[in-house]
């Protein structure tokens, strides 16, 4: 379910851009999530409802603490609403499965023992989606897709953090996930590459246009890599705003329009009462 229309803010850069959506896909419905510390039960999120439909590359923001990677951990399927719930083309989400693939934010998700082709491959395997020359043969389509065939054959601790990321994804997307999650994955890059990484991964997502639901604390990076993007207030996360992120680009984050998106943005996260429990 969508947000309220009232909470909807639209990003006016660019009248003419129309939002890239389909059939819904994934639907989080008055979803109230929790997790235990040693010392209590902390609510992550609370009720929170909103869309994400075909082809979208729908962002979650907001500050630390707000609950955005757990809902999305919820979502992959390794956490159970205590509230409400979650569903992907109309089936209730009931635990992890490969229709909905993560790439999380820690460099060290490859095994260091297997090769660059031999990390993509494996997880076709082991689902038993293809034979052993087929696995081979769709893994190095997608280590072309993110630039690194030529390094099929060598090792992750021979890879740099965004070649690493760069393997991460195509593991991913050789999938073929409904959904490829992606948990905040260039927040520990240097700043250029970062850059670059976005950059990529839009370019893959135009050559593929999957559904992409992807983490992140950074206001300008929601607005380049999204389209739509969903405003978390912070701890327990609630649903603030939603926003039509698809007019602003990394090449116009110098723009005077791009920046007055990101102060409203930061307004609107920071500067606005909370709602009452």
């Amino acid at each position: 379910m969508a947000p309220n229309p009232a909470s909807v803010f639209n990003a006016d850069a660019r009248q003419d851009a129309q939002p890239i959506t389909s059939d819904k896909l994934v639907s989080v419905i008055h979803v109230s999530l929790e997790y235990r510390t040693a010392q209590r039960i902390v609510r992550a999120t609370h009720d929170m409802s909103f869309d994400v439909y075909g082809s979208d590359r729908f962002v979650l923001l907001g500050p630390s603490g707000c609950g955005k990677s757990t809902l999305l951990k919820a979502i992959a399927g390794f956490i159970e609403p205590v509230a409400g719930e979650i569903t992907l083309d109309g089936a209730r989400v009931r635990g992890p499965g490969a229709d909905r693939i993560v790439v999380f934010q820690e460099f060290d998700q490859l095994p260091p023992w297997k090769t660059v082709l031999q990390n993509v491959a494996f997880p076709l395997r082991v689902a038993k989606k293809l034979s052993r020359a087929q696995a081979r043969e769709r893994a190095l389509h997608y280590l072309d897709k993110v630039g690194l065939a030529s390094f099929a054959d060598a090792y992750p601790h021979t890879l740099s953090g965004g070649m690493k990321q760069r393997v991460a994804i195509a593991r991913a997307l050789a999938m073929q996930p409904r959904v490829l999650l992606m948990d905040e994955p260039f927040a520990a890059l240097d700043a250029l590459t970062r850059r670059r990484m976005q950059e990529e991964l839009l370019k893959l997502w135009a050559d593929e246009r999957f559904t992409l639901l992807f983490v992140t604390h950074s206001i300008e990076e929601a607005l380049i890599v999204g389209n739509r993007v969903l405003l978390l207030s912070p701890h327990p996360g609630r649903v603030r705003a939603e926003l039509n992120s698809h007019p602003y680009t990394r090449d116009g984050a110098s723009r005077v329009d791009f920046q007055r998106g990101v102060e409203r943005i930061h307004h609107l996260l920071f500067d606005t009462d909370e709602p009452s429990a």
